[in-house]
This record gives structure tokens, sequence and C-alpha cells, in this order.
């Protein structure tokens, strides 16, 4: 079975060059184009990793990843923050609210992408 995605990015270019990317690597991709989609699309799709917009409509991201971490079947799921925020302190609150990585969008290729959702995967899958 497909290894389920959840992308949240309201930049329909970007979401739309990532899905294609994880599509071809295999992954079951699914997109919301905002934090509040995002939210519900967890919940009723129950993916396997997510990546995790910060700027988005609606709510932003770190409201996503705390609503996120309070649903008891995705407290345990992976998340990276996804986004062109790469200051400390959006790196040190993204950890704070339970973010299981972060990267830098302007600073990673779609290829780096996919490499992070499998080392991710795989760390998780040895806990």
């Amino acid at each position: 079975m497909a290894t389920k995605v959840l992308i949240a990015e309201d930049e329909k270019t970007l979401l739309d060059m990532y899905t294609i990317k994880l599509e071809k690597e295999g992954f079951e991709v699914f997109g919301a184009h905002d934090g509040e989609e995002a939210v519900n699309m967890a919940k009723s799709e129950n993916p396997d990793i997510i990546l995790l917009d910060i700027i988005m409509p609606k709510i932003d991201g770190f409201t996503a990843l705390e609503e996120l971490r309070k649903e008891k079947s995705l407290d345990e799921t992976p998340i990276i923050m996804l986004t062109n925020l790469g200051q400390k302190e959006d790196l040190d609150k993204g950890k704070k609210f339970g973010a299981t990585d972060y990267l830098v969008k302007a600073n990673t290729t779609p290829a780096e992408v996919v490499d992070k959702i499998n080392e991710v995967l795989s760390r998780n899958n040895k806990k």
C-alpha cells in the first residue's frame, strides 16, 4: 500500500510540483490549500506523513500544527514544516509545537523533500 502524504501548501504551483514529484516516487498525495483544510483532511485521510507550510490562509501552519498534535490519531504522525521562513525563531517555534523536522523551500529541491520524507519515515518505523 502506498505511503499517504498530505501537503498543505497555498501556492498552487508549488503544490502541483510537489504532488507530481511525490506521485512519481510512488506516494499517494493529498493537497490542502490552507491550514483549516489541512487539519480536516489529516483527520479524514490519516496520512503517514504531513508536509506543512507556515504562511497559509484561514489558519497558519503553526496553528495547524498545534491542532494536529492535539488530535489523538495524529499525535505521532511525522510533520515536516516546509516553508520559506528560515529564521531560528520559526524553527524553534515549529519544534516547540511538535514538528518532526523543518525544511526551507528556497534551499530544498523536490528530490531532497522526497529524501527527507523517506528518512523521517524510516526513523519512525524503527521506533
